[in-house]
Order: structure tokens, then C-alpha cells, then sequence
């Protein structure tokens, strides 16, 4: 045991509790001592004690030193392996692909495999890799995308704060199979498209659909409000539910352009409904909100955790601002998708919004997670999503 204990990562006393309880991160401070390694490796884990706890890359840069891939003896590619065949066969239950083509093959610590996405959009993956130690196998997981799902294009967009943090650069390209920029794909038998290379995060907000479907569900008959619009995902489905008329607004002239085309693409016409390309915080002091249903889904205000003080006065400014002027007997779908800011804190920021627009306000629903997005128990950090529907008194 002894000579296996000094190739690997050893825990200080105490330390493994975590790692008992199958938490994928290992931070700088838990470790006793490491065997000279390259950033990105992988090393085999040892508690104190010389019980051996799985494999994990390590990383001298980062905060997060070790991230776990296997809890056991299984070496760690053949275990990646694993929780790739187990994560196609979880979504291959979910979805019917002739009604939605587009879903989250991988989706990071919830199906097992820290520091990567996996998107599928129709016959494209699209990769987002946030780690050193997913750099550094990048062309393996490629060979088996390219095994197991025979993509037409393989793109990679890898481009976020936590890699400098890695020490590594940004990264966007194509890694295999043909250049295609502009992708079409079907969600809930409505039809999109987006470019690979311009697009916000991997492409499209894939983690809303559920709370798309529902508000086709909701939107029948209404005048509707999609703040934060992007390229339109609410507002087509607004649309697709009966919603009498959808008002769109994004500051981006391109997103707008995009909202556009995908009504356009879903077979309505565009005169009938409004496009606004105006920062929504202007947009909601400014206009009427003479609206049946208000959508506020904007990105993330805390990208850092010393955010969040600021980030908690964005998000009570849009919703005070929308409950002191939405009618009476309306509905209001507000969403979070900042890590920093829990369910329990959103919910005290829409108390206080409500209370300084002086409404009477009502929790009639919350955020309903898509299956293609899973939280692994035994991490709950890798949940991000929070939405509330509101009634408006």
C-alpha cells in the first residue's frame, strides 16, 4: 500500500469526508502531499490512512487542485467512459429527436465528468471545455464522439473566466468533421437555428426548454413581455401557445435580428408583434407594461461571488420595476441563473421588490429542471437555474 500511496495525491487527516460522500472537488488546503505531476493529470487519491478514495486531475493553478473522475479502482478514462454511455442513455429516454434534436449530452459534475459540456444541436456537438484536465483528453473524448454519435461537425467553444483560473487561454474551432456556422435544429417541434461562432455560451439556452414549454402552455390569448430576449426562445414559444401578441427586448441589434427570423422561421408574421433593441432596465422605466404575462430572464448579474451585493440590486430593480407596473390578475416568470445567488436569496430579493412596488404577489410555480440538465446529488453546486411564476394581484 505504501508504495502505491507516495504515486498519488494524499489527503491531511480528516480531509476525505467529502470524497466519501462522492464530492468531485479537492481543494488546495485538504492535501497532506503530491507526487511531482504535470497540470492536468490524472492522480490516483489516498486518504490518510492509505485507503485509496478514486482518480482525479490535478491542477497546481487553480483553487478547485483536484477534480474527481472515479470514486473506485476503475481507471480513470474507462470510467469516463462509463458515465458517457450512461448519460446517452438518459437522454436517449428524454427525448424523441424527431420533436427535439437539440439537448446537453454531458453536463459537468451532474452526469460525473467535472469541467465538461457536451451540446448537441441535430448533427453538431458542440464542446465547452472548462478545465486543464479536459484539455488534456480532448482528443480522446473526440474520438469517441465521433464513435458513438457520428456528428457531422464537432466544434468547441470553450470560452470562460474559470480557464484563466486554470491557466489556460480561451479557446473556439472546430475539432472535427465539416465547418458549418450557421446550425438549424428543432425544440419541442419548433424550429431554430444559431451560429456556431457568435452565439452566447455553447449556442442556445438548452437548460429553459421545460420553462418554455410551460409558458406555451400559459401564453394563450395574452399580450406577452420577453425581456432579455436573446434570439427569441420565449417569444416563439409564446407564440406557438396562441399569445395574442409578444413584445421582444435584448441591447443586442444581432439577437434582435435573430428574435426576428425565428418567428419568421415558425410561420408568423413579424408586423404583428414588437422587437425592441433597448437595455431592458431603460426599457422597463420607460414603457407602459400593459402585459397578461412578463418574462425576465436576463443573464448572469454575479459572475463572481463578490457580485452578488450588486447582482441582488439588478435583479430587484427589473422585478420592482415590472410588478409596480403590471395589471392586476398578471403573471410574472422571473428567473436567475447566477451560481452566487441561491433560490433562497432570489426569493428575498422578489420579497423586497414586491414590497417597494407595493403588490400583493404570490409564488404560483418554480423552476422546472430540464433532464437533460441533472444535478448530481452528491454536488449540489452544480445548480445554477432558478425561475419563479408570480401572480400578480
Amino acid at each position: 500500500m505504501t508504495k502505491h500511496k507516495h504515486s498519488g495525491a494524499i489527503l491531511k487527516p480528516g480531509r476525505d469526508k467529502a470524497l466519501r460522500q462522492r464530492h468531485h472537488w479537492i481543494f488546495s488546503g485538504a492535501i497532506q502531499s503530491l507526487p511531482p505531476f504535470e497540470n492536468g493529470n490524472f492522480l490516483p487519491v489516498y486518504a490518510s490512512d492509505g485507503t485509496c478514495m478514486g482518480s482525479g486531475y490535478f491542477n497546481r493553478s487553480s483553487g478547485i487542485i483536484g477534480r474527481m473522475v472515479s470514486f473506485d479502482n476503475t481507471p480513470p478514462l474507462e470510467n469516463i467512459a462509463k458515465k458517457l454511455e450512461s448519460a446517452l442513455s438518459l437522454r436517449q429516454q428524454w427525448f424523441d429527436l424527431q420533436q427535439t434534436n437539440a439537448y446537453r449530452l454531458i453536463n459537468g459534475e451532474g452526469d460525473g465528468i467535472p469541467g465538461l459540456i457536451l451540446d448537441i444541436y441535430d448533427q453538431v456537438v458542440v464542446l465547452q471545455s472548462s478545465t486543464k484536465g479536459i484539455d488534456l483528453i480532448k482528443p480522446w473524448i473526440v474520438e469517441w464522439i465521433n464513435l458513438h454519435l457520428k456528428p457531422k461537425t464537432i466544434y468547441e467553444k470553450s470560452l470562460l473566466p474559470s480557464r484563466r483560473e486554470e491557466g489556460i487561454a480561451d479557446f473556439q474551432g472546430y475539432l472535427s468533421g465539416e465547418e458549418e456556422s450557421n446550425v438549424s435544429f428543432i425544440e419541442n417541434g419548433l424550429h431554430f437555428t444559431m451560429s456556431l461562432e457568435r452565439s452566447q455560451k455553447t449556442g442556445f439556452f438548452l437548460d429553459h426548454r421545460e420553462m418554455r414549454q410551460w409558458m406555451r402552455q400559459l401564453a394563450a390569448g395574452k399580450r406577452v413581455l420577453n425581456a432579455f430576449s436573446y434570439t427569441g426562445g420565449f417569444t416563439v414559444y409564446a407564440l406557438a401557445g396562441g399569445a395574442k401578441r409578444v413584445d421582444s427586448v435584448d441591447i443586442s441589434e444581432e439577437a434582435m435580428a435573430a428574435v426576428k427570423r425565428h418567428v419568421i422561421l415558425n410561420g408568423w408574421d413579424p408586423q404583428n408583434q414588437g422587437f425592441y433593441s433597448e437595455d431592458v432596465f431603460l426599457f422597463l422605466r420607460e414603457h407602459e407594461l400593459p402585459y397578461d404575462l412578463v418574462i425576465l430572464d436576463p443573464p448572469a448579474f454575479a459572475k463572481k461571488g463578490k457580485d452578488t451585493i450588486s447582482a441582488c440590486r439588478g435583479y430587484k430593480d427589473i422585478n420592482r420595476l415590472a410588478m409596480h407596473k403590471m395589471p392586476p390578475q398578471s403573471l410574472l416568470l422571473t428567473c436567475s441563473c447566477s451560481h452566487y445567488v441561491d433560490e433562497e436569496l432570489f426569493q428575498k430579493v422578489l420579497f423586497q421588490a414586491a414590497l417597494e412596488a407595493r403588490r400583493e404577489v404570490r409564488i404560483v410555480g418554480r423552476h422546472r429542471l430540464a433532464p437533460d440538465h441533472p444535478i448530481n446529488l452528491f454536488h449540489p453546486e452544480s445548480s445554477y437555474l432558478k425561475s419563479f411564476l408570480l401572480f400578480i394581484e
